[in-house]
C-alpha cells in the first residue's frame, strides 16, 4: 500500500504542473491591464509603469512563470497587491466558508440520495422507481443558482425563517452557522444528490442480479439484511467514486452559489480576483483547487480496498 501511495503521489506532480502552466497562460492571455484596473482610470503612465515593474509584468511571460513556479515550490503562492497580503493568507481566510458549505451540501446529498437510490432499485419499474428517477433528472437539470434564488424567495422573503444572504463562522455557534449555510447547501446538494441517487440505483441493480444475492434470499434472510449488508456494500465502489467526484466538484464549483448568497468563500474570492485582475490570487486558488481534486481522487482509490477486501494495491 505504501509503494502504491508513493507512486500515485509522484504521478500527481506532472498533472499539477500541467494545471499550473495552463492556469498561468490563460490568465495572462486574458485581455486587460492589471495595473490599470488596480490604479483606476485616473492613474498616470508613470504610476502604471511603476506598478507593472513591481508586479513583474514587464518581464517575458516565461520569466514570470519561472519566478511564480519557484515560489510555489517553496510554499509561496505570491502576494496579492489588491488585498495587500500573501496569497496563502487570503486563501486560508476564505477556505473555511467553502469547506463548511461543501461538507454540509455533501452530507445532505448523501443522506437523501443513497436511500432513494436503494429504494428505487428494489422497486425497479414501479411508480416509486419512476418517481424517484424523475426527481433525480429534475435535480440534475435545474441550475443551483436558480434553486438558491427560489429558496431565498420562499424561506427568507416570504416566510422570514432564514437570512437571505451572508455568513457566520462556526465560532458564532453551530445553530447560527447552519442558519446561514443551509439554503446554499441545499441548492448545491440537490444536483449532487441527484447524480449519486442515479449511480446508486444503477449500481444496486447490477448487484441485485448476482447469484450470491439470490442465494442470500433463498436462505430466508430479511430484505433489509440482503439489501444493506450484502447488496449495498458490494455496490459501493461506483457510489463512492461519484461521491468523491461530487465533493471535489463542490469545492471548486460553488462560485455562483457563493456569489448569490454572499458567502466569502474561495469561489467568491476567485470571482473578485478576476474582476480586479489579481493574477497571483487566481493562480494560487486554481492550483490549490486542482491539488484538492487530485488528492480526493487518491483518497477515493484508497477507500476501495477498505470497502472491498478483494482490491489489493500491493502489486501495483
Amino acid at each position: 500500500m505504501g509503494k502504491y501511495i508513493l507512486k500515485r503521489i509522484v504521478s500527481l506532480l506532472p498533472v499539477l504542473l500541467v494545471v499550473a502552466v495552463v492556469d498561468f497562460i490563460i490568465i495572462h492571455l486574458t485581455p486587460g491591464d492589471p495595473a490599470a484596473v488596480m490604479l483606476g482610470s485616473q492613474a498616470t503612465e508613470e504610476e502604471l509603469a511603476k506598478l507593472r515593474d513591481q508586479l513583474g509584468l514587464n518581464l517575458p511571460i516565461y520569466s514570470q512563470f519561472g519566478h511564480w513556479i519557484l515560489g510555489v515550490l517553496q510554499g509561496n503562492l505570491g502576494w496579492s497587491i489588491f488585498m495587500d497580503m500573501p496569497v496563502t493568507q487570503a486563501i486560508w481566510e476564505h477556505l473555511g466558508p467553502t469547506v463548511s458549505l461543501t461538507l454540509i451540501a455533501e452530507v445532505i446529498a448523501v443522506l437523501f440520495a443513497i436511500p432513494l437510490g436503494v429504494m428505487a432499485a428494489n422497486r425497479r419499474g414501479s411508480w416509486m422507481d419512476q418517481s424517484f428517477m424523475m426527481l433525480a433528472l429534475l435535480g440534475i437539470s435545474l441550475p443551483s443558482f436558480w434553486i438558491g434564488l427560489n429558496l431565498i424567495l420562499l424561506f427568507a422573503v416570504q416566510l422570514n425563517w432564514l437570512p437571505a444572504a451572508g455568513y457566520q463562522p462556526l465560532s458564532s455557534g453551530l445553530a447560527n452557522h447552519l442558519k446561514y449555510l443551509i439554503m446554499p447547501a441545499v441548492s448545491l446538494g440537490i444536483m449532487q444528490g441527484a447524480l449519486i441517487a442515479r449511480m446508486t440505483r444503477s449500481s444496486m441493480l447490477e448487484v441485485l442480479n448476482e447469484n450470491f444475492i439470490r442465494t442470500a434470499e433463498a436462505k430466508g434472510l430479511k430484505l433489509r439484511v440482503v439489501t444493506y449488508k450484502h447488496a449495498l456494500r458490494n455496490a459501493m465502489i461506483p457510489i463512492v467514486t461519484v461521491i468523491g467526484l461530487s465533493f471535489a466538484t463542490l469545492i471548486g464549483g460553488a462560485v455562483v452559489t457563493e456569489t448569490v448568497f454572499n458567502i466569502p468563500g474561495i469561489g467568491k474570492l476567485i470571482v473578485n480576483s478576476v474582476l480586479r485582475r489579481d493574477y497571483e490570487v487566481i493562480q494560487g486558488a486554481v492550483l490549490l483547487i486542482a491539488a484538492a481534486y487530485v488528492l480526493i481522487n487518491l483518497l477515493v482509490d484508497l477507500l476501495y480496498a477498505y470497502i472491498d477486501p478483494r482490491v489489493r494495491y500491493d502489486k501495483s
